[in-house]
């Protein structure tokens, strides 16, 4: 009878252990000069140090980033 106990116990942790873990992931997103949120994906024209360029909000090692994809910004 104990083993029975036991295969019954040991099932049922299996079982539990089992289930799908939902974790929250962090929401990710770049930050312009203001501080606004800036979504990834998002090109913008920047002004570093009187360079203009433009700009998308990437990830790269987990960090969200500014990468530069264009050296000056088409004006109108």
């Amino acid at each position: 009878m104990k083993w029975f106990i036991t295969i019954i116990i040991t099932f049922s942790s299996i079982a539990a252990f089992g289930q799908e873990v939902k974790i929250p992931y962090p929401d990710c997103y770049c930050t312009d000069k203001t501080g606004a949120r800036v979504e990834l994906g998002t090109t913008v024209c920047m002004e570093v140090d009187h360079r203009s360029f433009i700009a998308r909000c990437e990830m790269s090692l987990n960090n969200p980033m500014w990468r530069e994809i264009k050296q000056d910004c088409l004006s109108s």
